[in-house]
């Protein structure tokens, strides 16, 4: 659909995300925490360490300065540069299409933005959607070039089907043994629950983000006298006689609800962040992102 394209072609804009970075809070075998640098030793421009010298080591980062004072033969250890695997998961079921902006539309922006600054930083991208069950994910990607690749796997993508959100990001995560941040876009609306998939990302050491998509009539819908309501996955129909009383009550659980996934989430060290399509992605990613800590 061209507009998630042309929603993240103002060149001001881009310019903005490549000038930004995306932040695990974990640390992985070959990433520091908050920063893209390796644990392993190799050669770069900021010293670490020092070890002994073994026959074979390159003679060129021997300290000799310290050899004519200790008489000892040490080897100059550097931090290596090292890039950090990135995971972008949205959610395409149905109830995704809903809303005058479909959250769907407004879920796989933002993925885009986030891919976009991955790239751009040199990290590893990879990006999928999901509904009943885990699509086939674009294969890790590196570098901005693939930055048109990812929008039009983005672009392909339709708001169909019913959701699993367990099913698809257990599978993930039981097929992507290389853990690293993973960001998931979705309403998070599964009667069956989201604490299973999430749960899933968790043990296997993911950091894991989730941003809750909602529109802004789910949260404060305007309707009210004799309807006919039909679920968008299941098309179970159900009437109802909708009076200022059960809007209240409607908007009290509403709001109960993303409370009850924001406070699971910060209780296992996830991040959470609840955004409505209303809120363009620009100033999404640069003020409510930035302040969550995801990008820096």
């Amino acid at each position: 659909m061209p507009d998630v394209e042309l929603g993240l072609r103002d060149p001001a804009f881009l310019r903005a995300l490549e000038r930004l970075s995306l932040i695990s809070k974990r640390s992985y075998a070959g990433v520091l925490q908050g920063e893209k640098r390796s644990l392993r030793r190799g050669v770069s421009i900021e010293f670490a360490d020092y070890r002994d010298y073994s026959p074979g080591d390159d003679l060129r980062y021997l300290d000799w300065n310290i050899y004519g004072r200790l008489d000892r033969l040490l080897i100059k250890l550097f931090v290596e540069e090292q890039d950090l695997r990135v995971y972008l998961l949205v959610d395409r079921s149905r109830s995704m299409a809903f809303g005058a902006v479909p959250k769907f539309d407004h879920a796989r922006r933002l993925v885009a933005a986030l891919a976009h600054i991955g790239l751009a930083g040199m990290d590893r991208v990879t990006v999928g959607g999901f509904a009943g069950a885990l699509d086939k994910c674009l294969p890790p990607l590196r570098g901005r070039g693939n930055v048109g690749r990812v929008f039009d796997y983005l672009e392909g993508l339709d708001a169909e089907g019913g959701t699993s959100l367990g099913e698809s990001l257990s599978r993930f995560a039981h097929e992507n043994s290389r853990p690293g941040l993973c960001v998931v876009a979705s309403d998070f609306l599964d009667p069956a629950g989201y604490e299973q998939g999430l749960t899933a990302l968790l043990g296997r050491r993911f950091d894991v983000v989730a941003v809750q998509v909602l529109a802004p009539e789910e949260l404060n819908p305007a309707v009210v006298g004799d309807l006919k309501l039909v679920d968008s996955e299941t098309g179970e129909p159900r009437e109802v006689t909708i009076s200022d009383s059960l809007l209240r009550r409607y908007r009290r659980n509403a709001q109960a609800y993303c409370e009850a996934l924001r406070q699971w989430c910060l209780g296992r060290g996830m991040g959470y962040l609840l955004t409505t399509t209303d809120q363009p992605v620009p100033s999404l990613v640069m003020a409510a992102l930035r302040r969550m800590g995801l990008v820096r």
